[in-house]
């Protein structure tokens, strides 16, 4: 996949749990864990904007492009 998910990074450098995030935004612990390790489609702007604010980051820092 071109598209990496950084959640992970971002998570440890705020020293957050992922249980913490989840509770935050207000999804449930197995779709963030999805988001995590890159298994989804899509995400919701509305979602994308609540990880955003939570984690004090832009979305840039938490989706990266890798050339294949």
């Amino acid at each position: 996949m071109a598209i990496v998910v950084r959640l992970d990074v971002m998570l440890a450098r705020r020293k957050m749990s992922s249980r913490d995030l989840a509770a935050q935004i207000d999804i449930t612990e197995a779709n963030l864990s999805l988001l995590k390790r890159g298994h989804v489609k899509g995400i919701r702007f509305e979602t994308l904007e609540k990880i955003c604010e939570a984690l004090a980051c832009q979305p840039g820092d938490l989706l990266e492009y890798e050339a294949p």
